[in-house]
């Protein structure tokens, strides 16, 4: 039975109808697209047209432009035009959300059109409302007779539109029968699917945003799911995580929501959605396609479980027994990874976590603090803080006395032939793309034993899936850790890398710790969002950070502040990069909490989606403060919402002052 895609353990891209946008052909047999959004008002057409340019200069393959009312709307075929004088035919899109007029009108004048079906006609005041199955129906209705008038300029003018569900946006309707949840995103898009069926009208792209990647994901694969058994066929899918954020977090949660899909064949066009200036998110969008542009199609299925033994359309980890801290209900836990180091000293340490205080004479310990080292075949030769361990080849670990701290990791079979084991804790590294059978009925009467399991393949996201689900049909619950190793030597590369696949396991619920491993030898100092990772000295707090944001993105082990931050467009009423970083700067030590920072109503409250406190931009200079979605402080001077903002969390009690 085909769940959401044609196979779950090598790469096969989803079939998907053509569509086409302008001169471009999207779904089917074509590339995975990439596109962006401008930042720029649109009514300042020199800006636009500018943007648009770097955009597509940048490698842009489509282009979005807000269209809030109609005079954007109409202000889009003089964009289109300068465009098109200059020589760039690149497709446009009008993004469209409350006026359905405007749609009309850009329909009419560029490519596509994209609507969000929560906000086009439904209204969102945030009220559960009950509605009697006859209600519901006259809503539809209503739907059906604002919406069909757009379906058929589409149709007449041979524009293709985006019907683009966001997670946070759904309305009261849908939110009352189906709840904050992935089914709700489906329905409230196969709604309108469904009525430009109805009109004969194909030329449709869909999506499923959320700033929650194991949402997201979710709701992509139900979609699909439910597009096949309705109709029989899928339309093309884009593909993106909303409000991701800047910098390195942006760039982790976006390839973990948008790689895992890639992984499994989905997805026909892309876009990352950064807090920066629009053209630095393509090679972001271009580094993801890489990893699948020249990847082999299978031709059939391998090893394949024959029972699924978890539910892909619904979060649920694991279970495991505990092996002294790791696995069962324990977070997972995060390895360092020091085999290609010469030696380990305490200066290698603050890197991963630890500090030392000579005044006090103890170890600072932050909340994303390594739980172990991997030594390789080397020994640590001095007291190591409390609550870190270190991880050492059998060799090695046969000659150290302290068997409290120091734990053997075994190569595959070396295990079935050692003289000594850990009473407490045994590690087996596992290359997964061979059988094991003997390691893993070891592992189901070991209870001491833990996993690190890997793959060089291509498709090893998919092979480690499948090896952990065959543990789960086998009833083996030993602990998993999830090792990844990039030989990228570009840090986007690597953070895309390890998204993908660590990423898309434990959206699954599979993984009891994270073990990320490169050359720092193949990689020159470069810079993410501002902080500069030298090869020789940086690359272990890299790894760290990127295991522990893998983590936290996944909302399996929170270590920080989490930001939901929109990209920015034409609707943007303040200043949002320099914002965002301010809001940073002073909340940054409120581990737990999330906080949205959104530039305009249309963002904010809808897309929040599952934030503690809000920042949205209600006027020129003006700012809306949320407590979850209910408004607090309304229409605020600029200049002091972020001391008001401090004053809400005080008021709240979620505030600590910093250390």
């Amino acid at each position: 039975m085909q769940l959401y895609s044609e196979s779950l353990t090598e790469y096969r891209r989803l079939k998907t109808r053509e569509v086409r946008v302008g001169n471009l052909l999207i779904g089917g047999n074509n590339p995975i697209r990439v596109q962006t959004m401008t930042t720029t008002d649109t009514m300042d057409t020199a800006a636009t047209v500018a943007q648009t340019i770097r955009c597509i200069e940048a490698g842009a393959e489509l282009v979005r432009i807000t269209a809030p009312s109609k005079k954007e709307a109409e202000n889009l075929q003089l964009i289109k035009d300068e465009l098109r004088n200059l020589g760039y035919e690149t497709p446009l899109v009008a993004d469209i959300h409350f006026t359905p007029n405007a749609a009309e009108i850009a329909a009419r004048i560029i490519e596509k059109v994209r609507v969000n079906p929560g906000n086009y006609v439904d209204k969102k005041k945030f009220e559960q409302l009950e509605y009697t199955d006859e209600e519901y129906a006259e809503e539809i209705e209503r739907i059906r007779e604002r919406f069909t008038p757009l379906v058929k300029i589409c149709k007449e003018h041979g524009t293709a539109m985006r019907i683009g569900t966001n997670h946070g946006s759904l309305s009261d309707r849908i939110m009352s029968r189906y709840g904050d949840t992935a089914n709700g995103m489906v329905e409230s898009a196969m709604e309108f699917l469904r009525i430009a069926r109805a009109e004969d009208y194909h030329q449709v792209i869909l999506s499923m945003k959320s700033s929650n990647p194991l949402v997201m994901v979710q709701a992509y694969r139900l979609l699909i799911q439910h597009m096949m058994q309705e109709f029989g066929e899928c339309y093309p899918l884009h593909l993106g995580v909303t409000e991701a954020g800047d910098g390195e977090d942006g760039r982790i949660k976006s390839a973990i929501g948008i790689g895992s899909l890639l992984e499994d064949g989905i997805g026909d066009t892309i876009r990352v959605s950064l807090t920066e200036d629009p053209e630095f998110e393509i090679p972001v969008c271009r580094d993801l396609v890489e990893r699948y542009q020249h990847r082999k199609q299978a031709s059939g299925t391998k090893h394949e479980q024959s029972r699924l033994p978890y539910s892909p359309f619904e979060y649920r980890r694991r279970e495991t027994h505990a092996v002294s801290h790791t696995g069962g209900k324990n977070v997972p836990v995060v390895i360092a990874d020091f085999m290609a180091a010469a030696n380990v000293s305490p200066a290698d340490l603050p890197s991963i976590g630890y500090t030392y205080n000579e005044q006090t004479d103890k170890w600072n310990i932050a909340d994303a603090a390594a739980d172990f080292i991997h030594s390789g075949d080397k020994l640590v030769s001095f007291a190591l803080p409390g609550t870190l361990r270190v991880i050492c080849n059998y060799k090695t670990w046969l000659a150290q006395e302290d068997r409290q701290k120091y734990f053997p990791l075994f190569f595959g079979a070396e295990f079935l032939t050692a003289t000594q084991l850990s009473p407490v804790q045994n590690f087996i590294s596992l290359d997964i793309s061979q059988p094991h059978p003997t390691i893993v009925e070891a592992a189901r009467k070991n209870s001491t034993l833990v996993l690190c399991i890997y793959s060089s393949a291509e498709n090893a996201m998919q092979q480690m899936r499948n090896f952990i689900a065959g543990l789960m049909n086998d009833g083996v619950q030993c602990p998993v850790i999830i090792a990844v190793e990039s030989m990228h030597t570009n840090i986007d590369e690597q953070l895309i890398h390890f998204s993908a696949v660590a990423g898309g396991l434990f959206l699954d619920g599979m993984g009891d710790g994270i073990w990320l491993m490169n050359d720092p030898s193949k990689m020159s100092n470069q810079k993410v969002s501002g902080r500069t990772y030298l090869a020789s000295n940086n690359n272990h707090q890299f790894l760290n950070n990127t295991s522990f944001s893998i983590l936290q993105a996944v909302r399996t082990r929170i270590s920080k502040t989490e930001y939901i931050s929109c990209p920015s467009c034409g609707r943007t009423l303040f200043e949002l990069q320099e914002t965002t970083a301010k809001i940073r700067n002073v909340t940054n030590h409120l581990k737990g909490l999330k906080i949205a920072i959104m530039g305009c109503i249309v963002n904010g409250p809808g897309e929040m989606a599952d934030a503690d406190f809000g920042y949205v931009g209600s006027g020129i200079g003006k700012i809306t403060l949320y407590r979850g979605k209910e408004v607090v402080k309304r229409n605020i001077d600029s200049e002091v919402a972020v001391e008001e903002l401090i004053n809400l969390l005080k008021e709240s009690e979620v505030w600590i002052d910093p250390a």
